[in-house]
C-alpha cells in the first residue's frame, strides 16, 4: 500500500517520504507504527541527537519514537492523512484524511490536529537562520 521514495518537500540529508502505491480511500488505515516510549524526563538526552526530530508526544508524561514507516511521514499544514495514538497496542495508527491517489506523497500535520497551524521547530530554525544571514 505504501513505499518510501524521494520527497521533493524535504530538504534534509535523506529527503525521504511515504508514498501511496495504490489509491487509498478516506478513512482507510494506512500504517500502524509501533513505538518506543520513554518518560519525558529522559528527553533531555534525546534532544542532543537527531532523534529529537522524530519524537512525538505520547500521553501526558511520555514521549515516543515511532518505528516502521512512522518516522518517515513528512509534514504539511494541508495534510492528506492523520494519526491516532493507540495506547493499548502501543502504536501510532495513520489514516487517510482524504482520498489519496497512487503515487501521491502521504503527509501529516506534525502538530497532531489537521487544522493546527502552530509553527514547528524546523520552521523556527529556518526563520532564525534567515535573521542571522541578514545581519
Amino acid at each position: 500500500m505504501i513505499e518510501i521514495k524521494t520527497s521533493t518537500l524535504s530538504d534534509g540529508e535523506f529527503n525521504r517520504g511515504v508514498f501511496a502505491k495504490r489509491d487509498i480511500a478516506k478513512g482507510e488505515l494506512i500504517h500502524e507504527a509501533p513505538v518506543i516510549s520513554y518518560p519525558n524526563a529522559e528527553h533531555v538526552h534525546i534532544e542532543k541527537t537527531l532523534l529529537a526530530d522524530y519524537a512525538f508526544e505520547y500521553g501526558i508524561n511520555h514521549t515516543a519514537l515511532l518505528l516502521g514507516y512512522g518516522m518517515l511521514f513528512n509534514h504539511s499544514y494541508t495534510p492528506n492523512a492523520t494519526y491516532d495514538i493507540n495506547f493499548d497496542n502501543h502504536t501510532f495508527d495513520f489514516y487517510a484524511y482524504k482520498d489519496i491517489k497512487a503515487g501521491e506523497e502521504i503527509l501529516i500535520n506534525y502538530n497532531g490536529d489537521v487544522d493546527d497551524e502552530e509553527p514547528l521547530w524546523f520552521n523556527m530554525e529556518k526563520e532564525e537562520s534567515k535573521k542571522d544571514e541578514s545581519k
